[in-house]
């Protein structure tokens, strides 16, 4: 399952030319600069702007191909833009039902009570949209779109017009469509927490160009050319809740190729969470060290060495088991302590993030 997007647009003074293919699950992340061409791309697909040369696939069927053109009121998709664009005049209830009474009652996938659900608006459906606060109109929004029962969704910043309170109080909820929906999702942002906490592929983008696509983790170990997410390179790893040290307020979790000591979020033990680990919280001995306040030390293999932004550093991706990491360091430690592609190492992570 894919989906397969290629489209070359021109505009004065942009133009935008992409050929991707994108796993038809989970959610995708288009990152990247305000003008990079983001937004650009999502209303290509949606079919609201016409590529001179285009051609999507969405799961074996052709949306857009040669002189097959698909018009955007009769694709299976929902769209869901920054502002929620609800109907003043109607109640949430109705709201929602405009948008599910577009779908014949047999080919609905997600059922009225399961959106409002997932989306925690139960006690919202008979007031108006003005009696809302904007993160839950954008709930009500996703709603709605979900009751299209779309095989594709698309969705440009959707918290972008949210302050950080309030977008904290939103990601859950977009977790859970991420766990518990067989949708596919393109989402745009250029907000790197959105990214981290998110997605499962990224394709980032650069003056109507895609410059790097591919799974989250694989693509933010890249050497050749490093995506910081915010402030500095790092990774994004998936992992367990393995147990909870109640004591001094700790969690081990688990990944593939080993366990961190983090700050417990409070999750449960089995709970799925992410972790970020930044390339500047990474040191690397050839030795295991004790007697440090670091607890978080693990044996590792070199794999690839590059130079940073600056002649001074380097950036070294090594491997826990089957899970990259990455480590900025000089490059004179590097030369000092002859890192080499395959070369056993331990790492010391001074920090750790728990993202969800």
């Amino acid at each position: 399952m894919t989906i397969q997007a290629k489209f070359e647009l021109a505009y004065p003074g942009f133009s935008l030319d992409v050929d991707l293919e994108l796993p038809g699950h989970g959610v995708t992340a288009l990152f990247g600069p305000s003008g990079c061409g983001k937004t650009t791309l999502l209303r290509c697909m949606a079919g609201l702007s016409r590529a001179q040369s285009g051609r999507l696939i969405v799961n074996g069927d052709a949306w857009q191909d040669g002189a097959t053109f698909v018009p955007v009121h009769q694709r299976p998709l929902g769209y869901v833009f920054q502002e929620a664009n609800l109907f003043a005049h109607l109640s949430i209830r109705r709201n929602l039902q405009y948008g599910q009474s577009r779908i014949d009652e047999a080919a609905r996938r997600v059922e009225f009570d399961r959106a409002i659900e997932l989306l925690g608006i139960v006690h919202l459906l008979e007031r108006k949209p003005a009696g809302l606060s904007g993160g839950e109109r954008q709930r009500v929004a996703i709603a709605r779109a979900l009751l299209t029962s779309p095989r594709l969704l698309l969705m440009d910043e959707p918290l972008a017009a949210l302050d950080l309170a309030r977008k904290n109080e939103f990601m859950p909820y977009l977790e859970r469509l991420h766990g518990e929906l067989d949708i596919p999702v393109i989402y745009v942002t250029h907000a790197p927490d959105e990214v981290a906490r998110l997605a499962d592929h990224i394709v980032v983008m650069d003056a109507g160009r895609a410059i790097a696509s591919g799974p989250l983790t694989e693509t933010l170990a890249r050497l050749d050319l490093p995506i910081r997410l915010g402030e500095d390179a790092g990774v994004v790893l998936d992992a367990v809740v393995a147990e909870r040290d109640a004591a001094w307020h700790l969690a081990r979790v688990t990944f593939a190729g080993g366990s961190l000591w983090v700050r417990d979020g409070g999750q449960a033990i089995g709970a799925a969470v992410r972790i970020r680990i930044l390339a500047r919280d990474v040191s690397i001995a050839l030795e295991k060290v004790t007697g440090t306040s670091i607890q978080n030390c693990l044996p590792a293999t070199v794999g690839e060495l590059a130079n940073d932004s600056h002649p001074a550093l380097s950036l070294t991706r090594l491997a826990i088991g089957p899970s990259p990491l990455l480590a900025r360091l000089t490059r004179r430690s590097a030369v000092e302590l002859g890192l080499a592609p395959g070369k056993p190492v331990w790492v010391q992570i001074k920090a750790v993030a728990l993202i969800g």
